[in-house]
């Protein structure tokens, strides 16, 4: 059988700990590939940059394995990786693994979403990675398990193209991880708030600031999972069609065009 191609970015930056772990278990399943930013890209959403150049520069990251650095977006990495760089198109995109959960709606905001996004709009599988841990020297030791086991179905289970997979992992040991539960976003939503500052000159200036509101305590979400020490596997759509206010518009009248 072929050796998979597996194209792998994040949005904490090429030299993230969490990046450096994915591509190590990556690299037992196949061929790597890695271009990711060149600083953090976290909460970007599917920022793609139309206003500047972009570009890529080699840099080795580890004995045996070099990787491009991109001065653009998560989304844009995977365009230049899939666009110019790579001769044939990945079998796999991995994005992560983030330092910091993206369940619910920071699904929404994420880079390291937006990277396994663009992927699945490409038709390519695509998986991301999330470790429920902020800190940048969060122990990863559960998250290489889980990614392990995820890759190791993925490609023994083929997904279908455009799939997209959200993997949220919980910040436990490996003896306390309770399992893997296939789950569905739960609604929240951030309630912000912005901290007034003056800067030398006399100006204003805002910090965003705010807290996580959960409005969905349904024992099938992914927020649910991780609360109770479960790794949450959420399969995404790429359609935002909200099918079920087909029914509402339907009732509204508008008036003919004046010719």
């Amino acid at each position: 059988m072929r050796t998979p191609r597996i194209l792998i970015s994040n949005d904490d930056g090429i030299h993230a700990p969490g990046i450096q772990c994915l591509i190590e278990v990556a690299r037992e399943f196949g061929e790597v590939t890695v271009v990711a930013p060149n600083s953090p890209q976290s909460g970007m959403g599917h920022a793609i940059s139309l206003g500047k150049p972009l570009r890529m520069y080699k840099e080795n990251l580890f004995e045996g394995q070099d990787g491009y650095a991109c001065n653009g977006t998560p989304a844009d990495c995977v365009k230049l990786a899939t666009g110019v760089l790579m001769a044939e198109a990945p079998d796999l995109i991995l994005s992560g693994i983030n330092h910091g959960s993206n369940s619910s709606v920071s699904g929404i905001y994420s880079g390291t979403l937006s990277a396994a996004r663009e992927g699945a709009l490409q038709q390519i599988p695509a998986i991301g990675f999330s470790l429920c841990n902020y800190s940048h020297n969060a122990d990863l030791s559960t998250a290489r398990v889980v990614v392990r086991e995820v890759i190791a179905q993925a490609l023994a289970q083929p997904m279908k193209a455009s799939q997209l997979i959200n993997v949220n992992i919980p910040d436990v040991s490996v003896e306390n991880l309770a399992g893997y539960k296939i789950t569905r976003q739960a609604m929240g939503r951030w309630v912000e708030e912005f901290d007034q500052r003056i800067d030398p000159y006399g100006q204003k200036y805002y910090w965003l600031t705010g807290k996580f509101l959960l409005e969905d305590h349904g024992e099938d979400t992914d927020e649910f999972a991780l609360e109770n020490g479960y790794v949450s596997i959420c399969p995404m759509s790429l359609d935002l069609t909200d099918y079920d206010q087909f029914r509402i518009l339907d009732r509204w009248q508008f008036s003919k065009p004046v010719s």
